[in-house]
């Protein structure tokens, strides 16, 4: 059953008078949506944040140190100069970024854990396109497990009907009447297919159906929650009366597949579900050359290993197509031999809203594809960053200076430059070159360039940006607003010393400088940039012309 660790009364005065004496950890965005399910009861019977037998014991055995069931680490991962501060057997107030202390952690355990096995055992991979296994291995360095006493459940102010806690939900199902609920998990906007499946799920247990789409953390480029949620009101009108609701999960997922459909089960059962439908390839991401991580089926046969220890019904369902000889969504399997489908992909639907095109009314709803198309208008009057990366003197302020002149000479939207040097000067006056404020630099030029791309303008942005992780998460950060494109000029460092107006390499040969990219610093060059520009054989102006031309054939400028 499961039970909060929320306290009250007395015992919530004390520790809010506590907690003012006390270390303090700002909980990061996936610990906030980790410490709301602890804390309400969703991660039941889990106490807190694993402790180190726990940890070992799941990454082994998918079960806790007593041999209960869980599949997936829940971990507090901090700093070392923060775990530095901190002793097994004290406690430490954990705050959400706003400042209230959301909950006060008994520390058990404090050690680093070796990220790669966890990945290998829990993930199945360690490969770093794997989004699970990027955000793993770019996580703080030290975990601290313990038990918590919550004082309160972070703040919302979204969407506040749609949000219930396992107590409240089990409450509105018994309100309802309902004895028997599916949950349909999603991280995606559904359409005339997803409701297909779905109903015919809760038909086939003769009972009613939950829509329990993820808005904490899902995989990088997936349709913002906002829009997915407006989403899915719009369908709920398409069920009959009191048959199907709505109700958000505040989940940061791993996209683990198998691991994570069963942990996604037990969640489900903690909010009063006794059913779960799992698809083709749950929670299953893709690698760069779109082959999957995971079997197809290798979920449900996971799932239902556990289902009666979990004490929740598998539902299983195949693909939906939609048999256009019948005017109806049917499973595949059992389409008639001549008789024709019809399906339309996820990259085939956004290449449609990106152009403008046509979506069919057999596909999905008016008031959906409405929703998406104010989400996506076509590519013409959307956002995007161009991001340039590439060695101190290769020439990437001065191509970047000159597109940004001939971008506004167009004039079709606002352009913004966020030059390296400019941004040194004007945001990170107080950084310095290690690799840490190295990174958070980019990180800061990655922020401003998602706002600006958010609000349909153009981001130019020329750092040297050396490092392909801290890359990653601003193209992740860009993509979930607008269009992120690579261009990666490419220079030897021989030429850039030659170029070098500052006398910048000369100082880094002389040992003057420390840490300087290319000579006692490592540049990472991009794998797959959108754009590569060789400056030994192209200039600044054909430079800027040919990512006209890309930005033109892409969509985003208008041809004449």
């Amino acid at each position: 059953m499961a039970e909060p660790l929320l306290v009250s009364g007395d015992r919530a005065a004390e520790l809010k008078n506590e907690a003012v004496h006390l270390p303090s950890w700002d909980l990061t965005f996936r610990q906030i949506w980790d410490a709301e399910l602890l804390l309400s009861g969703a991660f039941s019977p889990l106490q807190g944040f694993l402790n180190k037998a726990d940890y070992g014991s799941v990454l082994d055995n998918t079960r806790l140190a007593n041999s209960a069931l869980w599949p997936i680490p829940i971990m507090l991962d901090v700093t070392r100069e923060v775990a530095d501060t901190l002793e097994e057997g004290s406690r430490v107030a954990l705050r959400h970024p706003e400042g209230m202390v959301l909950a006060v952690m008994t520390i058990s355990d404090i050690w680093e854990a070796d990220k790669k096995e966890e990945a290998q055992k829990v993930l199945g991979t360690t490969n770093t396109e794997h989004p699970g296994v990027f955000e793993l291995f770019d996580s703080n360095p030290v975990y601290v497990g313990g038990s918590l006493e919550g004082l309160e459940l972070p703040p919302h102010h979204t969407f506040r009907h749609l949000r219930h806690t396992p107590a409240e939900l089990k409450q509105e199902f018994e309100r309802l009447g309902w004895s028997k609920v599916v949950a349909f998990q999603t991280r995606n906007p559904m359409h005339r297919a997803h409701v297909e499946l779905a109903r015919n799920a809760a038909a086939q247990i003769d009972g009613n159906l939950l829509i329990h789409p993820v808005v904490g953390r899902t995989s990088p480029g997936d349709v913002d929650y906002f829009t997915r949620v407006r989403c899915y009101e719009h369908v709920l009108k398409h069920t009959p009366t009191n048959s199907a609701m709505v109700s958000l999960l505040p989940l940061a997922m791993r996209m683990g597949g198998p691991r994570e459909a069963l942990w996604h089960s037990m969640i489900r059962k903690n909010f009063g579900c006794t059913h779960f439908i799992v698809g083709r390839d749950h929670a299953g991401p893709r690698n760069a050359s779109g082959e999957p991580f995971y079997g197809p089926y290798d979920a449900q046969e996971l799932v239902k290993e556990h289902s009666a220890e979990v004490g929740i019904g598998l539902v299983p369902f195949e693909e939906v197509v939609y048999n256009e000889n019948r005017g109806e969504y049917v499973a595949r399997s059992a389409v008639p031999e001549g008789e024709r489908i019809l399906s339309l992909s996820g990259t085939e639907l956004r290449r449609r809203l990106r152009e403008g095109s046509d979506i069919p009314p057999w596909f999905s709803y008016p008031e959906v594809i409405q929703e998406l198309r104010l989400r996506y208008p076509d590519r013409s009057k959307q956002g995007f960053t161009v991001f340039f990366t590439g060695l101190s003197g290769a020439g990437k302020s001065t191509i970047a200076n000159v597109l940004m002149a001939k971008l506004m000479e167009i004039g079709s939207r606002p352009v913004t430059l966020l030059d390296g040097d400019i941004v040194r000067k004007n945001l990170s006056s107080e950084l310095g070159f290690s690799k840490e404020h190295r990174d958070l630099n980019i990180q800061r030029i990655g922020f401003v360039a998602s706002e600006i791309t958010k609000n349909r303008g153009a981001a130019i942005c020329a750092p040297i940006a050396p490092y392909r992780n801290v890359r990653r998460q601003v193209r992740e950060l860009i993509d979930s607003a607008g269009t992120f494109i690579e261009v990666f000029v490419s220079c030897p460092v021989e030429v850039c010393e030659q170029r070098d107006r500052k006398g910048l390499y000369a100082k880094a040969r002389a040992g003057i400088i420390k840490g300087f990219t290319g000579i006692d610093d490592p540049y990472e060059e991009p794998e797959n940039p959108e754009i590569l520009i060789d400056t030994t054989v192209t200039s600044a102006e054909e430079a800027a012309s040919d990512i006209l031309l890309y930005l033109e054939n892409e969509g985003f400028i208008a041809a004449d």
